[in-house]
C-alpha cells in the first residue's frame, strides 16, 4: 500500500489551547486544508484521538452518527487519515496507529528515512546507469 505523506512547515504560534496544539500538528501533516468549510476531518482526527487513548476502536457509522457527518464524508476522510499512515483499520473499525501521538511521529519519520533511503539507492542505481 502507498503511502502519501505531506509534511507542512507552518510556524508555531505557543498557545495553551490543547485544540490548537491539535490542529497545528494536523496542519504540518498536511491532514487539513480550507475546503474542511466545517473542520470534519479534524473532528474525525479528534475522536480517533480520544478513542486510541483508550485502545478503542470505532467504526465509520459511529463516528458519522457522533459528529453528524454523512458517512460518506467520514469515509473520505478516514481514507485520507489513512493513506498519510496516521489511522488504520482493524477489526470492524479504525484507530490511531499508535496510542500516542509522540509514538505516531516517530513512526512517520521512520517511513520517511526509508522511503528517502529508497530514493537515493533508486537514484545511484540510474547515476551509474547513465554513465
Amino acid at each position: 500500500m502507498s503511502k502519501k505523506i505531506t509534511i507542512v512547515k507552518i510556524r508555531k504560534i505557543r498557545e495553551e489551547n490543547i485544540n490548537d496544539e491539535l490542529q497545528w500538528l494536523g496542519n504540518s501533516l498536511g491532514l487539513f486544508n480550507l475546503r474542511d468549510k466545517d473542520s470534519s476531518c479534524f473532528r474525525i482526527f479528534i475522536t480517533l484521538v480520544r478513542k486510541s487513548k483508550r485502545n478503542e476502536i470505532i467504526s465509520s457509522d459511529d463516528i458519522a452518527e457522533r459528529l453528524s457527518l454523512t458517512r460518506g464524508t467520514v469515509v473520505h476522510h478516514l481514507t485520507k487519515l489513512m493513506e498519510s499512515g496516521i489511522v488504520i483499520r482493524e477489526k470492524k473499525g479504525y484507530l490511531l496507529r499508535e496510542n500516542r501521538l509522540h509514538n505516531i511521529i516517530k513512526n512517520i519519520k521512520r517511513d520517511l528515512e526509508n522511503i528517502f533511503e529508497e530514493l537515493e539507492d533508486v537514484a545511484k542505481d540510474i547515476d551509474q546507469k547513465l554513465g
